[in-house]
């Protein structure tokens, strides 16, 4: 199977499994929207693709502003 992240957690949350709370963001005005909603001062940013390999493509970013 070859399903992002964002994807599997949506499966996992149909089946009563706790995830983390998040939202996808096709672009920078989608991910200040995004962390809008979900409130806070600092967020998570990955950027996710599908490579064939752990970590060898894709990234993971704190940003504390926007």
């Amino acid at each position: 199977m070859n399903i992002h992240e964002y994807q599997a957690k949506k499966i996992l949350a149909q089946y009563g499994v706790p995830v983390p709370r998040g939202g996808v963001a096709h672009s920078s005005t989608g991910a200040i929207y995004q962390a809008n909603e979900l409130g806070g001062d600092k967020w998570i940013v990955k950027a996710q693709v599908h490579s064939g390999a752990r970590g060898k493509a894709g990234g993971v970013k704190l940003v504390i502003s926007f």
